[in-house]
Protein backbone atom coordinates (compact mmCIF):
# COMPACT_ATOMS: atom_id res chain seq x y z
CA UNK A 1 0.00 0.00 0.00
CA UNK A 2 1.20 3.39 -0.92
CA UNK A 3 2.01 6.17 2.17
CA UNK A 4 -0.75 8.60 0.20
CA UNK A 5 -3.69 5.74 0.75
CA UNK A 6 -2.27 4.63 4.18
CA UNK A 7 -5.16 5.40 6.83
CA UNK A 8 -3.70 7.19 9.54
CA UNK A 9 -6.27 7.80 13.02
CA UNK A 10 -6.05 11.11 15.47
CA UNK A 11 -7.79 10.37 18.64
CA UNK A 12 -8.35 12.99 21.07
CA UNK A 13 -8.63 12.55 25.08
CA UNK A 14 -12.19 13.64 25.14
CA UNK A 15 -13.36 10.68 23.02
CA UNK A 16 -13.08 12.77 19.15
CA UNK A 17 -11.74 10.63 16.32
CA UNK A 18 -10.17 12.24 13.12
CA UNK A 19 -8.94 10.21 9.94
CA UNK A 20 -6.65 11.11 7.75
CA UNK A 21 -3.72 9.69 5.65
CA UNK A 22 -0.48 8.59 6.83
CA UNK A 23 2.40 11.62 6.16
CA UNK A 24 6.25 10.73 8.01
CA UNK A 25 7.41 8.08 9.89
CA UNK A 26 4.46 5.19 9.80
CA UNK A 27 3.77 4.47 13.60
CA UNK A 28 2.76 5.52 16.83
CA UNK A 29 2.90 8.92 19.34
CA UNK A 30 1.23 10.70 21.68
CA UNK A 31 1.48 14.02 23.03
CA UNK A 32 -0.54 17.30 23.95
CA UNK A 33 -2.32 18.94 21.21
CA UNK A 34 -1.27 22.39 20.31
CA UNK A 35 -1.92 24.65 17.13
CA UNK A 36 0.03 27.23 15.18
CA UNK A 37 -1.78 29.80 12.65
CA UNK A 38 1.59 30.51 10.88
CA UNK A 39 1.37 30.32 7.17
CA UNK A 40 5.26 30.18 6.87
CA UNK A 41 8.09 29.21 9.28
CA UNK A 42 7.02 25.61 10.08
CA UNK A 43 10.59 24.31 10.19
CA UNK A 44 11.56 26.72 12.75
CA UNK A 45 8.54 25.86 14.92
CA UNK A 46 8.83 22.41 14.24
CA UNK A 47 12.86 22.67 15.75
CA UNK A 48 11.57 24.67 18.66
CA UNK A 49 12.33 22.81 21.40
CA UNK A 50 9.44 24.57 23.49
CA UNK A 51 6.81 22.13 21.37
CA UNK A 52 8.72 19.55 23.36
CA UNK A 53 6.42 17.02 24.26
CA UNK A 54 3.56 18.20 22.32
CA UNK A 55 1.86 17.14 18.79
CA UNK A 56 1.33 20.10 16.79
CA UNK A 57 -1.46 21.19 14.47
CA UNK A 58 -0.43 23.66 11.51
CA UNK A 59 -3.67 25.54 10.91
CA UNK A 60 -2.34 27.15 7.39
CA UNK A 61 -3.60 24.94 4.40
CA UNK A 62 -0.78 24.14 2.73
CA UNK A 63 2.29 22.83 4.64
CA UNK A 64 6.10 21.84 3.24
CA UNK A 65 5.21 23.56 -0.01
CA UNK A 66 8.87 25.29 0.27
CA UNK A 67 10.91 22.31 1.41
CA UNK A 68 13.19 22.27 3.97
CA UNK A 69 16.39 23.81 4.86
CA UNK A 70 19.46 23.80 7.53
CA UNK A 71 19.33 27.49 7.97
CA UNK A 72 15.79 27.30 9.28
CA UNK A 73 16.86 25.15 12.37
CA UNK A 74 15.80 26.73 15.56
CA UNK A 75 17.66 23.33 17.04
CA UNK A 76 19.79 20.69 16.24
CA UNK A 77 16.59 18.20 15.53
CA UNK A 78 12.67 18.21 15.43
CA UNK A 79 11.07 18.88 18.78
CA UNK A 80 8.00 17.68 18.22
CA UNK A 81 6.05 14.73 18.75
CA UNK A 82 3.80 14.36 15.88
CA UNK A 83 1.89 16.58 12.97
CA UNK A 84 -1.25 17.31 11.69
CA UNK A 85 -1.72 19.14 8.88
CA UNK A 86 -4.11 19.47 6.45
CA UNK A 87 -2.62 19.29 3.16
CA UNK A 88 1.40 18.20 4.05
CA UNK A 89 2.98 18.14 0.80
CA UNK A 90 5.70 15.90 -0.71
CA UNK A 91 6.81 18.49 -3.69
CA UNK A 92 7.96 21.59 -2.60
CA UNK A 93 9.17 24.43 -4.70
CA UNK A 94 12.75 26.62 -3.17
CA UNK A 95 15.52 26.27 -4.70
CA UNK A 96 17.30 26.56 -1.81
CA UNK A 97 15.37 23.42 0.07
CA UNK A 98 17.63 20.35 0.56
CA UNK A 99 14.82 18.03 1.57
CA UNK A 100 11.00 17.22 1.32
CA UNK A 101 8.83 17.45 4.30
CA UNK A 102 7.84 14.19 3.78
CA UNK A 103 11.91 13.12 3.91
CA UNK A 104 12.50 15.32 6.44
CA UNK A 105 9.88 14.16 9.19
CA UNK A 106 11.06 10.20 7.94
CA UNK A 107 14.63 11.15 9.10
CA UNK A 108 13.47 12.94 12.16
CA UNK A 109 11.21 10.07 13.23
CA UNK A 110 8.17 12.35 13.15
CA UNK A 111 4.54 10.50 12.95
CA UNK A 112 1.68 12.59 11.19
CA UNK A 113 -1.60 12.83 9.87
CA UNK A 114 -2.91 15.10 6.84
CA UNK A 115 -6.34 15.26 5.29
CA UNK A 116 -7.87 16.43 8.88
CA UNK A 117 -10.05 19.55 8.86
CA UNK A 118 -7.24 21.55 10.67
CA UNK A 119 -10.36 24.93 11.26
CA UNK A 120 -12.36 22.68 12.89
CA UNK A 121 -10.36 20.89 14.77
CA UNK A 122 -8.46 24.15 16.14
CA UNK A 123 -12.25 25.48 16.73
CA UNK A 124 -12.36 22.09 18.81
CA UNK A 125 -9.61 23.10 20.90
CA UNK A 126 -10.33 26.17 21.78
CA UNK A 127 -13.49 25.26 22.54
CA UNK A 128 -13.07 22.47 24.76
CA UNK A 129 -8.90 22.95 25.64
CA UNK A 130 -5.62 21.57 25.24
CA UNK A 131 -5.96 17.94 25.66
CA UNK A 132 -3.81 15.38 25.20
CA UNK A 133 -4.06 13.04 21.63
CA UNK A 134 -2.55 10.17 19.86
CA UNK A 135 -1.73 9.93 16.22
CA UNK A 136 -1.67 6.45 14.13
CA UNK A 137 -0.74 5.18 11.14
CA UNK A 138 0.25 1.47 12.56
CA UNK A 139 -2.94 0.53 14.42
CA UNK A 140 -6.62 0.95 13.84
CA UNK A 141 -7.94 -0.72 16.93
CA UNK A 142 -9.59 2.67 18.98
CA UNK A 143 -9.36 0.66 21.92
CA UNK A 144 -5.69 0.03 21.58
CA UNK A 145 -5.88 3.65 20.95
CA UNK A 146 -7.16 4.55 23.96
CA UNK A 147 -5.35 2.40 26.22
CA UNK A 148 -2.08 4.07 25.12
CA UNK A 149 -3.40 7.44 25.41
CA UNK A 150 -4.38 7.01 28.66
CA UNK A 151 -0.55 6.49 29.64
CA UNK A 152 0.48 9.70 27.88
CA UNK A 153 1.28 12.44 31.18
CA UNK A 154 -0.54 15.74 31.46
CA UNK A 155 1.47 18.58 30.42
CA UNK A 156 0.29 20.27 34.07
CA UNK A 157 3.47 19.38 36.38
CA UNK A 158 5.53 17.91 33.60
CA UNK A 159 9.28 19.00 33.58
CA UNK A 160 10.93 18.90 30.01
CA UNK A 161 13.38 21.26 30.10
CA UNK A 162 16.12 19.81 31.20
CA UNK A 163 15.24 17.22 28.41
CA UNK A 164 16.14 19.36 25.57
CA UNK A 165 18.46 21.41 27.78
CA UNK A 166 22.54 21.32 26.21
CA UNK A 167 24.33 18.90 27.49
CA UNK A 168 27.98 20.79 27.61
CA UNK A 169 28.47 24.17 27.78
CA UNK A 170 29.18 26.34 24.73
CA UNK A 171 30.31 30.00 23.92
CA UNK A 172 29.09 32.27 21.13
CA UNK A 173 30.29 35.83 19.93
CA UNK A 174 33.42 37.96 19.98
CA UNK A 175 34.91 36.59 23.28
CA UNK A 176 36.71 40.33 23.92
CA UNK A 177 33.43 41.94 24.37
CA UNK A 178 33.15 44.21 27.54
CA UNK A 179 29.09 42.21 27.22
CA UNK A 180 29.33 38.63 28.75
CA UNK A 181 26.21 37.11 28.97
CA UNK A 182 25.59 33.73 30.99
CA UNK A 183 22.52 32.22 29.30
CA UNK A 184 20.34 29.32 31.07
CA UNK A 185 19.36 26.87 28.42
CA UNK A 186 16.12 25.61 29.09
CA UNK A 187 15.18 24.73 25.11
CA UNK A 188 16.97 27.99 23.74
CA UNK A 189 16.29 29.28 20.02
CA UNK A 190 19.41 29.77 17.95
CA UNK A 191 17.67 33.10 17.04
CA UNK A 192 17.73 34.52 20.29
CA UNK A 193 21.08 33.55 20.91
CA UNK A 194 21.24 35.39 17.55
CA UNK A 195 20.22 38.51 18.57
CA UNK A 196 22.13 38.64 21.68
CA UNK A 197 25.14 38.49 19.46
CA UNK A 198 24.27 40.57 16.39
CA UNK A 199 24.42 43.06 19.62
CA UNK A 200 27.79 42.40 19.82
CA UNK A 201 27.29 40.28 23.32
CA UNK A 202 29.75 36.97 23.85
CA UNK A 203 27.41 34.75 25.56
CA UNK A 204 27.95 31.33 26.99
CA UNK A 205 24.91 28.85 27.25
CA UNK A 206 24.84 27.07 30.24
CA UNK A 207 22.89 23.35 31.05
CA UNK A 208 19.84 24.12 33.05
CA UNK A 209 20.64 22.73 35.79
CA UNK A 210 23.95 24.86 36.26
CA UNK A 211 24.44 26.04 39.58
CA UNK A 212 25.13 29.82 40.00
CA UNK A 213 29.04 29.18 41.30
CA UNK A 214 29.56 28.01 37.49
CA UNK A 215 27.68 30.39 35.91
CA UNK A 216 29.74 33.16 37.92
CA UNK A 217 32.98 31.86 36.62
CA UNK A 218 31.95 33.14 33.50
CA UNK A 219 32.20 36.41 35.16
CA UNK A 220 28.93 37.67 33.35
CA UNK A 221 27.82 41.50 32.94
CA UNK A 222 24.04 40.16 32.63
CA UNK A 223 22.26 37.31 32.77
CA UNK A 224 19.26 35.00 30.18
CA UNK A 225 16.38 33.40 31.14
CA UNK A 226 15.13 31.29 28.14
CA UNK A 227 12.52 30.04 26.80
CA UNK A 228 11.24 26.14 27.42
CA UNK A 229 8.88 23.75 27.15
CA UNK A 230 6.79 22.21 30.26
CA UNK A 231 5.36 23.09 33.89
CA UNK A 232 7.65 26.03 35.56
CA UNK A 233 6.08 24.84 38.66
CA UNK A 234 7.95 21.32 38.06
CA UNK A 235 11.60 23.52 38.16
CA UNK A 236 12.14 23.96 41.30
CA UNK A 237 15.40 23.91 40.81
CA UNK A 238 15.58 26.68 37.90
CA UNK A 239 13.57 29.04 40.59
CA UNK A 240 16.05 28.49 42.97
CA UNK A 241 18.80 29.77 40.36
CA UNK A 242 17.16 32.68 39.26
CA UNK A 243 16.58 33.93 43.04
CA UNK A 244 20.06 33.59 43.88
CA UNK A 245 21.08 34.89 40.42
CA UNK A 246 18.39 38.00 41.37
CA UNK A 247 20.78 38.62 44.17
CA UNK A 248 23.81 39.48 41.69
CA UNK A 249 22.21 42.37 41.40
CA UNK A 250 22.80 41.79 37.61
CA UNK A 251 20.60 42.71 34.70
CA UNK A 252 18.22 40.10 33.93
CA UNK A 253 16.43 39.09 30.75
CA UNK A 254 13.93 36.49 30.60
CA UNK A 255 11.10 34.80 27.56
CA UNK A 256 8.70 32.80 27.89
CA UNK A 257 9.50 30.14 29.84
CA UNK A 258 12.20 32.30 31.40
CA UNK A 259 9.47 35.50 32.42
CA UNK A 260 7.60 32.59 34.20
CA UNK A 261 10.71 31.59 36.45
CA UNK A 262 11.35 35.18 36.77
CA UNK A 263 7.60 35.25 38.25
CA UNK A 264 8.18 32.18 40.40
CA UNK A 265 11.24 33.59 41.71
CA UNK A 266 8.93 36.15 42.68
CA UNK A 267 6.60 35.24 44.74
CA UNK A 268 4.41 35.23 41.37
CA UNK A 269 2.45 31.84 40.65
CA UNK A 270 1.54 30.46 37.21
CA UNK A 271 -1.53 28.15 35.73
CA UNK A 272 -2.22 26.09 32.98
CA UNK A 273 -4.06 28.08 29.95
CA UNK A 274 -7.22 27.16 28.71
CA UNK A 275 -5.30 26.64 25.44
CA UNK A 276 -2.21 28.88 25.36
CA UNK A 277 -1.32 30.94 22.91
CA UNK A 278 -0.07 30.15 19.66
CA UNK A 279 0.88 32.26 16.15
CA UNK A 280 2.81 34.91 14.40
CA UNK A 281 -0.38 38.20 15.10
CA UNK A 282 -0.91 38.51 18.68
CA UNK A 283 -1.29 42.04 19.53
CA UNK A 284 0.84 43.10 22.92
CA UNK A 285 0.68 46.64 24.63
CA UNK A 286 3.93 47.94 25.84
CA UNK A 287 1.70 49.89 28.70
CA UNK A 288 5.23 51.63 29.48
CA UNK A 289 5.47 53.52 26.56
CA UNK A 290 1.88 53.01 25.04
CA UNK A 291 3.23 51.51 21.69
CA UNK A 292 1.67 48.42 19.84
CA UNK A 293 3.30 45.25 18.49
CA UNK A 294 2.56 42.41 17.32
CA UNK A 295 3.71 39.23 18.36
CA UNK A 296 5.02 35.56 17.59
CA UNK A 297 3.72 33.08 20.56
CA UNK A 298 3.80 29.87 21.98
CA UNK A 299 2.84 29.01 25.37
CA UNK A 300 0.65 27.26 27.29
CA UNK A 301 1.37 28.99 30.91
CA UNK A 302 1.20 32.12 32.40
CA UNK A 303 1.39 34.61 35.67
CA UNK A 304 -1.26 35.22 38.01
CA UNK A 305 -2.68 38.36 37.17
CA UNK A 306 -4.17 39.10 40.44
CA UNK A 307 -0.10 37.62 42.19
CA UNK A 308 1.47 40.28 39.96
CA UNK A 309 -0.76 43.43 40.91
CA UNK A 310 -0.68 42.69 44.89
CA UNK A 311 3.59 42.58 44.69
CA UNK A 312 5.21 45.39 46.25
CA UNK A 313 8.09 44.41 44.08
CA UNK A 314 7.08 43.70 40.42
CA UNK A 315 4.98 45.82 37.83
CA UNK A 316 3.21 44.91 34.60
CA UNK A 317 5.13 46.13 31.95
CA UNK A 318 3.03 44.74 28.90
CA UNK A 319 -0.66 43.14 28.24
CA UNK A 320 -2.05 40.88 25.61
CA UNK A 321 -4.85 42.91 23.86
CA UNK A 322 -7.18 39.97 22.67
CA UNK A 323 -7.82 38.38 26.39
CA UNK A 324 -5.67 40.75 29.03
CA UNK A 325 -2.91 38.12 30.39
CA UNK A 326 0.08 39.56 31.14
CA UNK A 327 3.03 39.58 28.62
CA UNK A 328 5.43 41.46 30.49
CA UNK A 329 6.83 42.20 34.01
CA UNK A 330 9.81 43.82 35.55
CA UNK A 331 11.24 44.43 38.98
CA UNK A 332 11.12 47.63 40.58
CA UNK A 333 13.89 47.07 42.70
CA UNK A 334 16.67 44.92 40.34
CA UNK A 335 17.90 44.82 37.15
CA UNK A 336 15.58 42.76 35.79
CA UNK A 337 12.60 42.25 33.19
CA UNK A 338 10.85 39.50 31.24
CA UNK A 339 8.31 38.99 28.47
CA UNK A 340 5.88 36.06 27.67
CA UNK A 341 6.32 36.09 23.57
CA UNK A 342 9.25 35.88 21.44
CA UNK A 343 11.05 38.96 20.32
CA UNK A 344 13.52 37.07 17.99
CA UNK A 345 10.39 35.48 15.89
CA UNK A 346 11.62 33.70 13.08
CA UNK A 347 9.68 34.08 11.39
CA UNK A 348 7.10 36.57 12.41
CA UNK A 349 7.55 40.49 13.02
CA UNK A 350 10.54 42.20 14.50
CA UNK A 351 8.37 44.85 16.41
CA UNK A 352 9.91 43.75 19.95
CA UNK A 353 13.63 43.07 18.92
CA UNK A 354 13.77 46.86 20.84
CA UNK A 355 13.76 44.15 24.15
CA UNK A 356 17.26 43.16 23.10
CA UNK A 357 18.10 46.79 22.74
CA UNK A 358 16.76 47.69 25.60
CA UNK A 359 18.74 44.43 27.79
CA UNK A 360 21.97 45.69 26.07
CA UNK A 361 21.55 49.17 27.45
CA UNK A 362 21.14 47.81 31.05
CA UNK A 363 24.29 45.87 30.65
CA UNK A 364 25.88 49.14 29.53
Amino acid sequence: MSLAAKQATLLLSDGTIFYGKAFGKIGTTTGELCFSTGMTGYQEVFTDPSYAGQILIMNSVHIGNYGVNEIDKESNSVKIKGLIGRNLEEQYSRILATNSLSDYLIDNNIVAIEGVDTRALVTHIRTKGAMNCIISSAITDIAVLKKQLEECPDMKGLELASTVSTKEEYTIGDASSAIRVAVLDFGIKKNIINCLVERGMYVKVFPAKTELKQLKEFNPTGYFVSNGPGDPSAMPYAVDTVQKILNENKPIFGICLGHQLLALANGIATFKMHHGHRGLNHPVKNIITGCCEITTQNHGFGIQPDDVRKSNDVEITHINLNDDSIEGIRLKNKPAFSVQYHPEATPGPHDSRYLFDDFLAMMQ
